[in-house]
């Protein structure tokens, strides 16, 4: 009787400290996905995108919640320090997760910090000029900004985002002096482009498109081997000129280290459930956001990305700090 009532006592200890996400079915309540930019810019839009499909697979809101600073720095130093238990997620980029690392000497989190759920969206590095500035095309404008060295001023989302890789790798392969003036996010740059406050932004053509397509900017050249279906007028690096400004950046979902294996196996379904929503296949085409392969929503496909995207930026960024 005694050894009964022992291995009953065990039982009923294991069960009490079963973790939260055993003990209810993951997700029990909303979940809340970190951007760690300001609302407006590539990360932003594609964050909302999916995650309002994702969230009617989970049967529970992702509520969006932008934190800029330090090129999404402290959007990712919260994240790391989370409860892993699949209640904080965050969104993250190529800079955010692989050149802020050379960039910055005081990060509070490492590569390790983090376990990837998916590869989300690749996206379309371009350049584009306030609508009055007095060039109307790559060429007149490298001739320009040649002229007038440090006079031009570019924006982008901070240093360490991927706006601002998009414009040093644009300023490496055109050798020019300009002034890179950094915000919290995408949208607040495009604001001031549009306001004449800046002559142009490094930014994706996921925020851009619809700009570009108002006619409120004017887009100088798109970084991808072929032109964007959404902007066949926009000429690509190497038929405007400049082939080495040869640039792709990316969006993935990341969740604390420790975070268990079957929440990061539901996130991860859910992430490939809303990537083949019809509904989402149309809005990344018109906002010239590429869905990624099959294979590279895996987990084990973005955990083996990073470390090669890191030691790419530092290369790029050897003399950024």
């Amino acid at each position: 009787m005694f050894r009964m009532k022992r291995a009953a006592l065990a039982v009923l200890a294991a069960i009490v400290i079963l973790p939260a996400w055993a003990q209810d079915k993951y997700p029990s309540k909303p979940i809340n996905m970190l951007v760690p930019f300001a609302a407006g810019g590539s990360s932003d839009v594609i964050a909302r995108l999916v995650g309002e499909e994702m969230a009617q697979v989970l049967g529970q809101r992702i509520v969006m919640e932008n934190m800029g600073g330090a090129g999404g720095a402290t959007a990712l130093t919260r994240a790391a320090r989370a409860e892993p238990d699949g209640y904080t997620i965050v969104i993250g980029n190529s800079g955010t997760n692989a050149a802020s690392y050379t960039i910055y000497n005081d990060l509070k989190y490492t590569p390790a910090d983090f376990v990837p759920v998916g590869l989300v969206a690749k996206t379309s590095p371009m350049i584009a000029l306030k609508l009055d500035f007095p060039a109307k095309d790559l060429k007149e404008f490298l001739a320009y900004a040649k002229a007038n060295p440090g006079k031009i001023s570019l924006g982008h989302a901070g240093v360490g985002s991927s706006n601002y890789l998009i414009c040093r790798n644009f300023l490496k392969a055109s050798g020019l002096d300009v002034a890179l003036v950094s915000y919290r996010g995408a949208g607040p740059a495009l604001n001031d482009l549009m306001g004449g406050q800046i002559d142009g932004v490094c930014d994706a053509a996921t925020s851009l498109s619809g700009a570009v397509q108002g006619n409120k900017v004017k887009a100088l050249v798109v970084a991808t081997p072929q032109r964007l279906p959404s902007l066949p007028d926009v000429p690509t690096s190497a038929e405007a000129g400049l082939p080495a400004f040869q640039a792709q950046g990316w969006n993935a979902i990341f969740a604390p280290k420790g975070t268990p294996q079957p929440v990061i196996d539901r996130l991860n379904q859910a992430l490939r459930t809303a990537l083949s929503s019809e509904k989402l296949h149309a809005r990344f085409k018109e906002l010239s956001s590429v869905l990624p392969e099959k294979e590279e929503m895996s987990p084990e496909f973005v955990a083996k990305m990073v470390p090669g995207e890191i030691e790419k930026y530092k290369v790029l960024l050897s003399d950024a700090k």
